[in-house]
């Protein structure tokens, strides 16, 4: 069972307090898919923010044929999606070179500068995968969805997104190589945008 239906249906009825719960349940967990996708923390918030208006004007017309997080997925990775395609046109036009490793806001201390770092070398390696192969690795191994989830989310069969993630981790790998030691690069990921997190204003969630 969902375990945001009640919420959901409330939410759908007009209640904006069911809605606002909502949002504190999802807004880390979106705040870091933002982040991971995009490599920019500028830019994340406005783009959390744009998620949820949509989510809300469009929430009346949920059927419920899915969950409400893969909804919601579905409603960032497009939200996402057309934030890359104006901002490589932006580039594109202006002859700008886009930084995948935008570090803003992180406070120059020792105690962050591992997860600097790692994060560096994470924007470095994400950055060089095409945006379908970005969003499988990011759904995958930074937000721990399940297959089935990231299924409904890309509306791909199951075995391309295997196969797809398979080549993107494939291709990672030689990037990764200096984070892994000893920990696969899945963990590696997953482990730096908990840290990501951490260390940005992502915001309360509750735990779903």
């Amino acid at each position: 069972m969902d375990p945001d239906r009640s919420l959901v249906t409330q939410a759908a009825a007009g209640s904006r307090e069911a809605f606002d719960e909502l949002v504190r349940r999802y807004r880390r967990r979106m705040y870091a898919l933002v982040r991971a996708l995009t490599g920019r923390d500028s830019e994340a918030e406005d783009l959390v923010q744009d998620i949820f208006v949509r989510a809300f004007r469009a929430i009346g017309g949920f059927r419920g044929d899915s969950a409400f997080r893969s909804w919601l997925y579905r409603i960032a990775v497009n939200v996402v999606h057309s934030y890359l395609n104006r901002r490589r046109a932006r580039e594109v036009a202006f002859g700008v070179a886009g930084d995948a490793t935008a570090m803003d806001n992180v406070a120059n201390t020792d105690d962050l500068e591992e997860t600097v770092l790692r994060r560096q070398v994470i924007d470095r390696a994400l950055a060089t995968l095409p945006e379908d192969l970005r969003v499988l690795v990011v759904l995958r191994d930074v937000q721990g969805l399940k297959y089935e989830e990231i299924v409904k989310i890309v509306k791909r069969p199951r075995g391309t997104v295997e196969s797809r993630l398979f080549r993107a981790r494939q291709r990672l790998r030689p990037m990764l190589e200096p984070l892994m030691a000893g920990r696969a690069p899945a963990s590696s990921i997953a482990d730096s945008a908990e840290e990501t997190c951490e260390a940005s204003p992502c915001g309360d969630e509750h735990e779903v």
